[in-house]
């Protein structure tokens, strides 16, 4: 696993938007019209640059899989910011959408325990062609074993079920779940 650099942006969005087209939760926070694809683009585009400024982003070593972490206490306000999150509400959400978007990320933020620096896992990703081939497994397990050394507990949500016991593997237990107009669930990966 390596650090991603600026160079590494479009082939990080590559990834993630090929990864993400049909996520429900994906799909309910982004506008769904005849822009939908180009939207989930600009949502990856949007998720890079916040990780790149306040978290760090990773790809996997043979360059098919990716991954965005967060770290909230990190996270700032700045006018960049706030330019990041005008263009997402117009361009990505769309305005009517914006509220129904902020509740989600409030349900979100909720679940998260707030006094504690966490290893916010936002997206994690493998090239569509490479997928099922042990490239995110092994990405994951980089992540865990990073994380350790970060001292931060990983935490992620995921909108697809069948990925729940993808990740209760790794030693993931669900320990909330939402409904929206999917399920939505939430997990962690303590410190051991």
């Amino acid at each position: 696993m390596l650090k991603a650099g600026k160079q590494h942006k479009a082939a990080v969005v590559d990834i993630l938007t090929g990864s993400f087209l049909n996520n429900r939760s994906v799909n309910y926070v982004v506008k769904q019209d005849a822009k939908k694809n180009e939207r989930i683009r600009d949502l990856m585009a949007y998720s890079f640059d916040v990780c790149f400024a306040s978290g760090e982003v990773f790809m996997s070593d043979c360059g098919r899989g990716c991954a965005l972490v967060l770290y909230p206490d990190k996270k700032r306000t700045t006018l960049r910011s706030i330019g990041w999150d005008l263009n997402l509400a117009f361009n990505v959400l769309g305005i009517s959408r914006t509220a129904k978007v902020m509740r989600r990320e409030g349900l979100v933020k909720k679940h998260h325990p707030s006094a504690e620096r966490i290893f916010y896992l936002w997206f994690i990703g493998v090239h569509t062609g490479n997928q099922h081939q042990g490239v995110g497994k092994k990405l994951l397990h980089e992540l865990m074993e990073y994380s350790r050394t970060q001292n931060r507990p990983v935490y992620l949500e995921t909108s697809t079920p069948v990925n729940v016991p993808w990740y209760e593997q790794f030693g993931f237990e669900v320990y909330a779940e939402e409904e929206l107009s999917y399920r939505l669930f939430f997990l962690r990966k303590e410190l051991l």
